[in-house]
């Protein structure tokens, strides 16, 4: 049994003034396996967010239908099998961190020993130990995400919906959002996400599908959807320039170009960050 099978679903929203309409969602038809991840991109305004609304039982598609572990999404018994981040949550800015996720436990029906252990296994996940006291006034973007996500797993759901969940956040809260998500996965939650940060996809994602104008124009594993048949990369560590200069010769005219690797830019943003906290450390201790 799939956790969650869309299929064929069309949405479409009233214009202004009853005028027309935006056809927002298109025949849309995607499944994702219990415990793997799914990444859904696409430029704003694609249908993203409609699908996950769709899911979580926050609205009813025009025509197709969405099964959540075998149940229509909006069966209420779904209620204690999903979690959900929309892209804007709302929070009390006048609780604490751990005020907060006791407040969502209590919604989901913890009560006594279970919400207090719950709550402080929930607050160490997310990274917010030393923070579960101040007050959710004085979190950073990324910390309230993390809130977020801390209370859209409280009730150890079997399905994780993320909606942008690293939206306005910066590179290190972004790096510790996807670890997080990754922990999460190693423990059999399935994880549902739309994200527009295309590399942070491409590292956690199992499959990911591709929305333009409510359409699904691909969809597949990041081997299918990343392998170019028409060229081939060699990667070398450290070769000599005897090597190089027989590789240039085997290849010829078949060489297109030739360049160093790279790294991508947020891995040099936070291996910088990195040495230059490891080198504060050493001053500290020294």
């Amino acid at each position: 049994m799939k956790a969650v099978e869309i299929q064929e679903i069309h949405k479409t929203f009233p214009g202004h003034w009853g005028k027309g309409g935006v056809y927002a969602v298109k025949g849309v038809s995607l499944s994702i396996p219990q415990g793997g991840v799914y990444g859904l991109i696409g430029p704003n305004g694609s249908g993203k967010s409609t699908i996950m609304k769709a899911l979580v039982g926050l609205l009813a598609p025009d025509e197709g239908k969405c099964t959540v572990f075998g149940k229509p999404a909006t069966a209420a018994e779904n209620r204690r099998e999903m979690g959900f981040l929309p892209e804007n949550p709302y929070f009390y800015k006048f609780l604490t961190g751990e005020e907060t996720v006791r407040f969502y436990g209590r919604l989901c029906g913890l009560r006594g020993a279970e919400l207090k252990a719950r709550t402080q296994e929930l607050l160490e996940l997310v990274g917010l130990t030393e923070a579960a006291h101040r007050r959710l006034g004085g979190y950073s973007k990324g910390m309230l995400q993390r809130v977020g996500l801390a209370q859209a797993l409280v009730q150890k759901p079997r399905l994780l919906v993320l909606d942008e969940p690293t939206a306005g956040v910066d590179p290190i809260g972004s790096r510790a959002i996807r670890d997080i998500i990754l922990n999460i996965k190693e423990q059999g939650v399935t994880v549902f996400l739309c994200s527009h940060l295309l590399e942070q996809v491409q590292e956690i994602c199992d499959r990911v599908g591709i929305l333009y104008r409510g359409v699904m124009i691909a969809e597949g594993t990041m081997e299918e959807l990343t392998r170019d048949n028409s060229r081939t990369e060699l990667t070398l560590r450290n070769p000599s320039p005897e090597l190089l200069q027989q590789i240039r010769a085997l290849a010829g005219d078949a060489l297109l170009a030739e360049q160093p690797a790279r790294n991508s830019l947020e891995s040099v943003f936070l291996r910088g960050i990195q040495a230059k906290l490891k080198e504060q450390e050493e001053k500290a201790k020294s």
